[in-house]
């Protein structure tokens, strides 16, 4: 059925990235009576992975984890380029008939609560034919990603203006950029610096990775063995699925291993890079991070790609502080100086929850700062509304299938018993309020200021483990102490 024409809808959903297209495709799989419609700011789906056009752009999860548990990754590689993630999502989206749903170009600045209705008011603009939009929902859905999609994190650099060769951000990354037989500086340590390190050296006249201090990097075979073999003799479901669990069952191993002996696995990935690198290659100084494993997210590069590229001398690893820009390059803290025709700026993200969308409780404006996460998906105080954000540990998608089973769940149970608005809402205890992430990064530590808090204790704290939501959130009770419902004869 296309509600194209439609002004209300059983559920509206804010996006149609990865999360957004998995969303529909859950309601259209396990509750096929709603009606509901994605809204766009953009004029693709995709979300990151259309808007992201930098050199060798690619997931740094492994697919069988990272695609959905609907819908196997049938892919050799993986981990994957970024071209092959947006044909799997075109895919999805044809195999579901979702596109009929999704409304272009409409940017939301805000979502109203009328609790006299029980509905959603969401306001925005058609930017296609520059006219406002005003829809309504019964249900309301944010699969607007984390971050700033308008611009990234740029510090402020002393002397930039200095500077005469050319300087990007990767967010900003444009076809027409030409780096073949440049020299080139890539600063930042994260997983965009190290894709776009490996994959520029190949035409570079060389390129070097300006890191102030260093990331934990791992390798992981481009290739799944395990996930190869069980492809070739179980159908495509029951192969997925085992290649998923198996790599599912490592990366929680793995965590848990890093969070219990971290001097450990630190010493275990410092060890793994020296025998690539060899033994004059100084790992203590560029593969050394001040903090512990899964502090910050872990880089996982395909088959020691970057490794081989530094033995290789197609690039170079510095790690010291930036003094200042100069007409020719950067000035290090160290008095060393290096010259580049292009910067490329891999400073991380800016973020912004839900798109910096406005919400409004019955005309009361809401500070996200204010706000208590309730199973890592939903807010105290806001009624009728969920929001998707993945692990920090593992891959994103598995929180996003869970959530959205778990709205379907919800939705079924509401309608059941004549319910017509849920709320999370704080039983009277003791409980210590915290930031939102435990993570140092730093596109984390200059928002946290901005973002939702969460508790000390479940249901709100958020516990980034995969195992456990799945006996909360597919298993566990919908109506627990925690949620008041409003039903339709009160």
């Amino acid at each position: 059925m296309n509600n194209s024409n439609n002004k209300h809808f059983d559920i509206i959903i804010i996006g149609a990235g990865l999360s957004g297209i998995g969303a529909a495709c859950q309601f259209k799989r396990k509750c096929p009576n709603k009606t509901f419609a994605i809204l766009e700011g953009r004029s693709n789906i995709g979300g990151t992975w259309d808007l992201f056009k930098y050199p060798g752009f690619r997931s740094d999860s492994d697919m069988h984890t990272f695609s959905y548990s609907f819908k196997p990754w049938t892919h050799d590689k993986t981990i994957s380029d970024g071209a092959t993630i947006m044909h799997y999502l075109q895919e999805t989206v044809e195999e579901y008939e979702v596109k009929k749903h999704i409304k272009f170009n409409h940017w939301i600045s805000e979502v109203s609560w009328d609790a006299t209705e029980d509905k959603w008011c969401v306001i925005g603009t058609d930017k296609q034919h520059k006219k406002a939009v005003q829809l309504s929902c019964n249900f309301l859905l944010f699969c607007a990603g984390y971050y700033d999609y308008e611009e990234g994190y740029t510090p402020d650099f002393k002397g930039l203006e200095n500077y005469t060769g050319q300087f990007v951000h990767p967010q900003k990354w444009t076809p027409d950029i030409e780096y073949k037989n440049k020299e080139v500086i890539i600063i930042g340590s994260g997983a965009t610096a190290v894709t776009l390190l490996t994959t520029m050296a190949e035409k570079t006249k060389h390129i070097t990775l300006l890191q102030r201090s260093p990331t934990y990097i791992i390798s992981r075979p481009l290739h799944d063995k395990f996930a190869k073999r069980v492809h070739q003799w179980l159908p495509s479901k029951v192969a997925h699925f085992l290649a998923r669990w198996k790599n599912i069952l490592m990366q929680i191993y793995f965590y848990n291993l890093s969070k219990k002996k971290p001097k450990q696995v630190g010493n275990f990935i410092k060890n793994e890079i020296s025998k690539i690198l060899g033994p004059d290659y100084d790992v203590n100084t560029h593969f050394n991070p001040s903090y512990n494993p899964w502090d910050q997210r872990i880089c996982a590069i395909p088959d020691n790609d970057l490794f081989h590229a530094i033995n290789e001398g197609k690039c170079t690893i510095v790690t010291d502080h930036i003094d200042s820009f100069t007409q020719k390059g950067i000035l290090l803290q160290s008095g060393k100086e290096l010259a580049a025709d292009l910067v490329v700026s891999a400073t991380g993200l800016k973020m912004k929850f839900i798109g910096g969308i406005s919400i409004k409780i019955n005309g009361k404006a809401i500070n996200p700062s204010d706000l208590i996460s309730y199973k890592g998906m939903m807010f105290k105080g806001l009624p009728n509304m969920a929001t998707i954000s993945g692990y920090t540990n593992a891959s994103w998608t598995l929180k996003s299938d869970l959530v959205c089973e778990y709205i379907c769940r919800l939705l079924k149970y509401m309608d059941k018993k004549g319910i017509t608005s849920f709320e999370p809402t704080l039983v009277a205890e003791d409980m210590e309020i915290r930031p939102f992430s435990d993570l140092s990064s730093g596109y984390l530590q200059r928002a946290l200021d901005k973002l939702p808090k969460q508790g000390d204790k479940y249901p709100w704290r958020l516990h980034h483990n995969y195992v456990k939501d799945i006996l909360k959130l597919r298993f566990g009770n919908i109506d627990d102490k925690y949620l008041r419902f409003k039903y339709n004869n009160t």
